[in-house]
């Protein structure tokens, strides 16, 4: 059996160590790995190929940044002449990049079956450009693997009941298998002469945030009135962003730790030692969550709802008054249920598309 995986984005190369490495352990299927390039600064692509021993891509299509448009037709169009090289029996997905929704559109009009890792997510927000296609990637799928009793409730809810499956999330297992080795050799906590709960850790990457001028400002205020340091690993887009907004002089108190984006090891290790995560990020709601560090969502909607209905995740959006507020009278949680399965998902995975 033969695998087509399509790969675009950070969260992606972290989600497919796993399962690459369950395919790998199976003689009897072959993966080809397509790298599109979506990701493509060495912060953000290489440096986790590298560290998680992820197998480098069969094919590397250099696309780069672009208008959703743009990006999506020439991924369309490469995958496209890919898949028809490889002839593949499964074409494999993640998670909601324009990265999936173009393999998942090359995949169906070829007539190949599709594969959905981290299937049945919905924040009901369809100006997000990843509901759009994460919505138009399920309807596609032949696999629809899910991370939670939610999900499989979203996808029943819009019809689709036929070959879901309740895994896990692929995210846990990572959590799992990488974590004490990150805490062990990052030296990240020491760089930046931080110390463990003594600090928060935010991230903003949506485009709901960085594209809008007053969003963003609110955050940053809220960040730069915060009681502690915040450690703030910069995306290249919103880095430019706060630079063309003029917002620069909101991050240069010396409380607010800029820092370029972290690898996986280093990412780890600072966000299982934060005392709160601010966020926006849906990946980093979830690690939050298995590292037991209360998180505050800084959207107005989150596909996690099982985090916020267990008290770990608080969304926020990106009021000031509401952000400093919600971390000032945080409490955390006494318990935290096994939402996100039992760290075996990349194995059912597998086990399913062999069967």
């Amino acid at each position: 059996m033969k695998i087509l995986t399509v790969l675009g984005a950070r969260p992606q190369f972290i989600k497919a160590c796993m399962l690459s490495k369950a395919i790998n352990l199976n003689t009897d299927v072959t993966e080809i790995i397509v790298h599109t390039g979506q990701h493509y600064d060495d912060k953000m692509s290489t440096v986790f190929f590298d560290q998680l021993n992820l197998p480098k891509p069969d094919y590397y299509l250099g696309i780069g940044s672009g208008t959703h448009g743009l990006q999506t037709g020439k991924m369309l169009s490469e995958l496209e002449r890919v898949m028809i090289s490889e002839k593949p029996d499964i074409v494999l997905v993640y998670g909601d990049t324009n990265s999936t929704l173009a393999g998942s559109l090359a995949a169906a009009k070829l007539h190949i079956p599709i594969a959905h890792v981290e299937s049945g997510l919905r924040s009901f927000n369809k100006k997000m450009p990843e509901e759009i296609n994460r919505i138009v990637t399920d309807h596609l799928s032949h696999w629809l693997f899910c991370p939670s009793q939610a999900a499989t409730d979203n996808l029943k809810n819009e019809g689709i009941d036929k070959n879901v499956y309740l895994t896990g999330d692929i995210m846990y297992d990572s959590v799992l298998h990488f974590k004490s080795h990150a805490i062990q050799k990052s030296t990240i906590l020491k760089d930046l002469s931080q110390s463990e709960n003594n600090y928060y850790l935010a991230t903003i990457h949506r485009a709901e945030n960085t594209d809008n001028p007053e969003r963003l400002e609110a955050i940053l205020e809220a960040l730069r009135q915060l009681d502690m340091d915040v450690i703030l690993p910069l995306h290249p887009r919103t880095k430019n962003k706060i630079s063309h907004y003029k917002l620069n002089h909101l991050i240069s108190k010396p409380h607010i730790k800029i820092v370029e984006p972290l690898n996986y090891f280093d990412m780890l290790a600072i966000s299982s030692n934060a005392k709160i995560i601010l966020t926006d990020s849906g990946g980093l709601q979830k690690e939050a969550y298995m590292l037991r560090v209360p998180c505050i969502t800084l959207r107005n909607e989150s596909e996690w709802v099982e985090t916020i209905q267990t008290g770990w995740n608080h969304l926020v959006g990106t009021n000031k008054k509401e952000i400093l507020n919600t971390v000032k009278n945080l409490k955390i949680p006494r318990d935290s249920p096994p939402i996100f399965g039992d760290g075996n998902t990349a194995q059912k995975i597998v086990e399913t598309l062999v069967k």
